[in-house]
């Protein structure tokens, strides 16, 4: 059985990447950025590029077994103004579950088999817990409490009549297998409308691909950040600290000294987030030498390899066309990181393949 994929929000083609490293062919994309869709046809020449989601008929496009979307966060991450799903941007969500529904309905409930839906953590708080509970709501299609304790776990499953429903919160600093990756805390929720499988996608423990088959030299290690950097006499212990800039600028701002030195990151401690509007820094010095030490921003490169990518996912569009520094930290910005999508892929895979 060849087993297909769809990514709506497609972005720079993570979750496409991650099902094709798994015997699942990735067919079809929805994006509307110019720099993500150059980049992903580079690396998918094959693939078809559907355009604007809001323009899509579910039932129109070829029907495929799994569709993955990480839709907008804007209006449900903690650092915008929080109009919830009934935000421009958040709201797009509902698009997508009208696409899923489409097919199925065109495909007389054969396609798609399973959904995945990527997210912020914030969703789960948006609204007062009613976005997620929405979100719940809108793949079930019947009412769901939300918990008596008043909030969301950071995992759970929702049974009935409708699909099997998992969601787990994932951090990609804890997925990187040896390497330093980015902090980024993700809500991943997995349907399955076929069968009770979604527990087993999102929970078995299971083998990834090796540090060299991921096709990346490794994340932000410290003995790496920098050729020129690094060209010290031996025996030198290099010191890298990532620090939120957003934090650090707010708080100066607040003239909150406490908040001020939080915002400095610690040498053996996750890098923090990456973001699509503002580029991160850090500062490196060598033991003993903090005087000669240095602040700079993170390249691009260092950027792929926090979220997981092979080098040079983004350097190139479509025509070869060298991709600018600052559309490429956007994108990266923006991305999946690809150890937690090669996690879920693997048992969206494995479920299939039965």
């Amino acid at each position: 059985m060849k087993l297909t994929l769809g990514s709506l929000f497609d972005g720079i083609g993570v979750f496409p990447l991650a099902a094709s490293r798994f015997g699942i062919r990735p067919v079809w994309a929805s994006e509307i950025e110019k720099v993500p869709i150059s980049i992903t046809k580079r690396h998918f020449p094959e693939m078809e590029h559907l355009g604007d989601i809001t323009k899509l008929n579910g039932g129109a496009i070829q029907p495929v077994h799994v569709i993955t979307f990480g839709s907008p966060c804007q209006n449900l991450s903690t650092m915008g103004a929080r109009e919830g799903l009934s935000g421009s941007k958040s709201g797009l969500f509902y698009d997508a579950i009208r696409i899923i529904k489409e097919m199925r309905c065109a495909s007389h409930g054969l396609y798609p088999v399973f959904a995945v839906w990527e997210n912020v953590a914030g969703a789960f708080t948006s609204g007062n817990g009613m976005d997620f509970r929405a979100v719940l709501e809108a793949f079930q299609g019947t009412g769901i409490p939300i918990p008596g304790v008043g909030k969301w776990a950071n995992a759970g499953l929702v049974g009935g009549h409708g699909p099997d429903l998992c969601w787990r919160l994932m951090d990609a600093q804890y997925w990187g297998g040896g390497r330093r990756l980015a902090r980024r805390r993700r809500i991943f929720l997995v349907a399955d409308f076929r069968g009770k499988r979604a527990r087993t996608v999102l929970f078995k423990p299971r083998e990834l691909h090796t540090y060299s088959d991921a096709g990346c030299s490794g994340g932000l290690q410290a003995t790496r950040v920098d050729r020129i950097l690094t060209a010290a006499p031996r025996g030198k212990v290099p010191i890298l600290h990532p620090f939120e800039e957003r934090r650090m600028r707010q708080s100066a701002k607040n003239k909150d000294a406490s908040a001020f030195f939080r915002s400095f990151g610690r040498p053996n401690g996750p890098f923090p987030t990456l973001l699509s509007g503002s580029v991160n820094m850090f500062s490196f010095w060598y033991e003993g030498k903090e005087r000669d030490g240095v602040i700079r921003y993170v390249t691009p490169l260092e950027c792929e390899r926090l979220i997981g990518l092979p080098d040079g996912w983004t350097a190139y569009g479509a025509e070869g066309e060298p991709v600018s520094p600052a559309a490429r930290c956007r994108a990266l910005g923006n991305a999946i990181a690809l150890p937690c999508a090669e996690y879920i892929m693997a048992g969206v895979a494995e479920a299939l393949k039965g």
